[in-house]
């Protein structure tokens, strides 16, 4: 069950039947929150009238921000500037029709890196629930330019999340429908009560350098557990100032999973780190927090890094810091060599395999904060 709680799997699968026993009521777009078609057959509806998720502020300086407006004057500026891009973000609904149309115009035309595709820097990515519940990959937009159209043929009645592009911000999204069919965020569930994780990091952590969003390490981790999350992985730029710490210690998340020390030198880590737990720790007393040693593709444990970063986590368990949990690096890439682009940053194959690791790590620190 992906190593996720039985108990709770219980309880998620009772919610489903109380919603098709019509119980529980999906919240349905009406024909005034979308735009008739010049074709006449097709109702589009802007994404931000349904239930989104990775956000962690509603009072962002454009709608699709991952930061806060007021983090614009405190946090460095390559963090800022990275935080229009929408990595993690994503919309769960569910819609009668049989197919649906995505639309999205982006920030930016530069639309690939030399080693990460399009498919993932920019285009958005589709996944629905089959008749056992399981999260399962429908199709990827793939973008040719700032606007950009899909079609995607889906199961009617379905659940579905529509994850936004890794590396590109977005002016906006939409979805468009058959004007017959509805569309709606989906029914309250438990999983709405659930606080999301928190994965902060680099650029590996916001994406780097995944085919597509849906297999960014972050989202395979949310799919497997079946809990919200929040990525906050900023490409070069995850280094744990101190300004970092206090925004990040503004959120109420159940996990803060902290992975960057692939963009920190030894002494960074060295001065670093614990202040930045510490921050945490005062505003949050008892939320879990995560430190993850960096990967390594050629089996390299402990790194030099990882090797202080072990002696900062044993050192804040001799303080008498409860819920700090370490995660060490050991197979997190696979024993082959074959879990990366270039050394560093996973493909898909990496991302996967990072993920099964958090996951791993991650189910029984949820499972005991739940208890």
């Amino acid at each position: 069950m992906n190593s996720v709680d039985q108990v709770f799997r219980i309880v998620l699968l009772q919610c489903a039947f109380m919603v098709a026993g019509g119980l529980l009521q999906a919240e349905e777009l009406v024909p005034r929150h979308g735009a008739a078609d010049p074709d006449g057959k097709t109702m589009w509806y802007d994404c931000r009238f349904l239930a989104v998720e990775g956000k962690g502020w509603t009072n962002t300086e454009s709608y699709y921000d991952r930061l806060p407006a007021n983090a614009k004057s405190n946090v460095p500026s390559a963090v800022w500037n990275l935080g229009h891009d929408t990595a993690g973000i994503c919309f769960r609904f569910t819609t009668d029709s049989a197919s649906i149309q995505v639309r999205w115009i982006l920030l930016k035309d530069n639309l690939a890196m030399p080693h990460m595709p399009a498919t993932g820097v920019s285009g958005v990515d589709l996944y629905s629930t089959d008749h056992a519940g399981k999260w399962c990959f429908v199709g990827n937009g793939r973008p040719r330019g700032i606007t950009n159209n899909a079609t995607f043929n889906v199961t009617a009645g379905s659940d579905h999340i529509l994850y936004l592009p890794l590396y590109n911000g977005v002016k906006s999204v939409e979805i468009g429908i058959p004007k017959e069919r509805s569309l709606a965020s989906p029914p309250p569930s438990p999983r709405d009560r659930l606080k999301p994780m928190v994965f902060y990091g680099t650029s590996i952590m916001q994406g780097g350098c995944a085919s597509r969003p849906g297999m960014a390490t972050a989202a395979i981790v949310g799919r497997g557990l079946d809990v919200p999350v929040i990525n906050l992985g900023f490409d070069a730029s995850g280094k744990m100032e101190p300004e970092m710490a206090t925004l990040l210690a503004g959120l109420d998340p159940s996990v803060y999973v902290l992975d960057c020390l692939w963009n920190m030198s030894t002494q960074m880590v060295s001065d670093r780190v614990a202040p930045f737990v510490k921050k945490l720790r005062q505003v949050h007393p008892d939320t879990p927090i995560l430190l993850v040693e960096d990967s390594s593709f050629r089996n390299t444990t402990p790194t030099g890094k990882g090797k202080i970063l072990r002696e900062i986590h044993e050192r804040l368990k001799a303080e008498g810091m409860g819920q700090i949990y370490f995660l060490a690096n050991t197979g997190m890439l696979g024993d082959d060599w074959e879990g990366t682009v270039d050394g560093c940053h996973p493909n898909d194959l990496g991302m996967m395999r990072q993920a099964v690791s958090l996951i791993k790590t991650l189910a029984p620190i949820l499972r005991n904060t739940r208890r």
